[in-house]
């Protein structure tokens, strides 16, 4: 049963657990006093309205994004 589907398994396991420590860590970091957010994030706030432009934070998912695909690329086969 060599068909690939155990490896699109642990891909999907893998992905699942990025997914829940990412949710974790941002449910949690804005409870610690000195978070503010990541530099290059921007905020717009008027009267009734607010606006999160969260660019530094893309930046760094991309980034991340990019060494994690490398990684599995060069050494997962």
């Amino acid at each position: 049963m060599e068909n690939g589907m155990p490896s699109v398994a642990k891909l999907l396991i893998i992905i699942g657990l990025l997914l829940l420590i990412t949710g974790l860590l941002l449910w949690w970091l804005p409870k610690f006093p000195g978070f503010k957010g990541i530099p290059g994030d921007m905020v717009f706030k008027k009267e009734n309205f607010t606006f999160y432009l969260p660019v530094g934070t893309s930046i760094l998912l991309s980034l991340l994004l990019t060494v994690l695909l490398y990684l599995w690329r060069k050494f997962g086969g």
